[in-house]
């Protein structure tokens, strides 16, 4: 066997065996203990696939030697180097090539991946290898991919109405139309999708937003699929600037890093011995559409914290209030400033009595949008599928985070953070300053000791037990439990975006109390 066609032997990351809980309708109809003992069983080894697919590609097919998802397992060796005395850390744990695990996460949990970096670095390769790990063949992948260029238009992007339908139908529902194969494939691959005109990107966005294509009212319904689009800079540019809308569907950034040239014997190698990659994959590591799916729901069942959503939702909270945005507290967000159309610079200005270091919402022009904060909590589901594990860690939040918000965040440039010598590098290092973000906020959160000291908890705990049954003295206390807690926020000189959240969500259970003991009153 060639050495390029092995794979690694399992397991490739030692763990004690995990048991999935199997549904079985009977269930419905039992107990809570019932049947414990025999409805569950061992994983189906799914994950484990998964690491080998991994690891065969790091290790023979994509050259990137770069371990930038970094995972400690005990003390790790760090050296100091240049003059920026920047951390070269020697992981103590198992870690991974970011270019290589994300987009491989991405056929798993079926999602739109962005693949930026210069010619030649290997993006459109990545993407190819990723359709092939979901069956397809190299040729038919190939000719389904979507070129980008300014020529580009609906028809040629989506299908033709068919000639002979155009001349003679009656009605629109009369003309068929010849949609092109790729919009059926479980792996969609656009190449270079910021030289697409804006038109078609608009149909684009409709097929990745709403997986349906739409010609002369006839309608292509799209599989679910994992989706890999490819750009040469960061920034959106090319041909044509990429709409916002389609940009926002992009769930996750991934960078394809340079070429190290201490690895130009393995391309000399492959030269020599006529080897392409994409033509050797390993039956072993493809996996069929039933496998994907199953994969996806056992991926997502995948258990998240409590403690370490907060910490999410602590972080997430940072970004979006500007108090000067509005009067009325619901519209003081970033997002009411950018509607108006006014300059968030100059409004921004106004701010003057804040710690702008402190305050990480300073750092950015905008706040996180539902659909992100999904993306992150399927990711890191994603991420501790990958590695073994049936709950999140911090880490692998950690990990995770910079890639889902990259396109995501914007900075604000104009911050005082970004103006400090150590802090210059973060303008062009988007993943190390959103990393740097998340580390803040967790700091934050340490000293706040929320965990322990979570103003809200002990309302949301009692709130989300039900209102059925309360009567009206509890109802009176729960309020008054509400109105102390608004004072004492108001007591307080400087309202940054996790006190904000707080005052909302403490202002929507004081109405949702407020609606009950009306009823009440009511009944009575």
């Amino acid at each position: 066997m060639n050495k390029t066609e092995k794979i690694s032997q399992s397991p490739t990351n030692p763990i004690k065996a995990k048991k999935i809980k199997k549904f079985d309708v009977a269930d419905l109809y039992q107990g809570p203990l019932a049947g414990e003992a025999g409805v569950s069983e061992e994983s189906s080894g799914l994950d484990e696939k998964l690491r080998q697919a991994y690891f065969w590609m790091v290790n023979n097919a994509i050259i990137s030697p770069y371990y930038d998802i970094e995972y400690q397992d005990g003390p790790s060796l760090s050296f100091p180097l240049g003059d920026m005395k920047s951390r070269m850390l020697l992981p103590s744990g198992q870690s991974y090539s970011s270019f290589i695990l994300f987009p491989l996460l991405n056929l798993a949990t079926r999602k739109r991946c962005l693949l930026v970096g210069g010619p030649g670095r290997g993006k459109t390769a990545s993407a190819i290898l990723m359709g092939i790990l979901a069956g397809y063949p190299i040729k038919e992948l190939k000719r389904a991919i979507q070129h980008g260029q300014p020529q580009m238009t609906i028809t040629d992007l989506l299908g033709n109405p068919l000639p002979a339908d155009l001349v003679n139908a009656q009605n629109m529902s009369d003309i068929r139309i010849a949609w092109r194969k790729w919009l059926g494939m479980r792996v969609k691959i656009i190449d270079e999708y910021n030289r697409i005109p804006t038109r078609t990107q608009s149909c684009l966005l409709t097929v990745m937003a709403d997986n349906y294509a739409e010609i002369l009212d006839q309608i292509y319904e799209c599989p679910e699929a994992a989706w890999y689009l490819t750009a040469n800079d960061e920034a959106g540019g090319g041909t044509y600037q990429v709409i916002e809308a389609l940009r926002d569907r992009i769930d996750i950034v991934v960078k394809a890093l340079h070429f190290n040239t201490r690895f130009l014997g393995e391309l000399l190698s492959r030269i020599e011995d006529n080897i392409k990659p994409e033509e050797i994959v390993p039956k072993q590591i493809i996996f069929n559409d039933e496998e994907i799916s199953r994969m996806n729901r056992e991926l997502l069942s995948v258990s998240v914290p409590a403690e370490l959503l907060r910490r999410i939702e602590f972080f997430a909270s940072q970004f979006e209030f500007f108090e000067y945005a509005a009067h009325q507290l619901e519209y003081k967000t970033k997002d009411t400033v950018k509607l108006s159309g006014l300059d968030f610079h100059i409004l921004s200005s106004m701010d003057t009595g804040k710690d702008k270091i402190k305050d990480l919402g300073s750092q950015t022009n905008n706040g996180l949008s539902v659909r992100a904060l999904m993306t992150i909590l399927t990711f890191v589901k994603a991420i501790a599928y990958f590695r073994g594990d049936s709950t999140v860690s911090l880490e692998d939040t950690r990990q995770v985070i910079p890639f889902v918000l990259h396109d995501k965040l914007v900075p604000n440039q104009d911050s005082p953070f970004f103006s400090q010598d150590r802090n210059n590098v973060y303008r062009s290092d988007r993943i190390g300053w959103i990393r740097q973000l998340f580390d803040m906020s967790c700091a934050e959160y340490d000293k706040l000791d929320l965990d322990k000291n979570d103003p809200l908890r002990d309302l949301e705990e009692t709130f989300d037990r039900g209102l059925d049954g309360v009567g009206e003295e509890d109802v009176r206390k729960e309020l008054a439990k509400i109105e102390k807690i608004l004072k004492k926020i108001s007591e307080e000189r400087k309202i940054y975006g996790h006190i904000y959240d707080n005052v909302i969500k403490l202002k929507y259970l004081h109405q949702r109390y407020t609606n009950y003991l009306r009823w009440l009153k009511w009944k009575d």
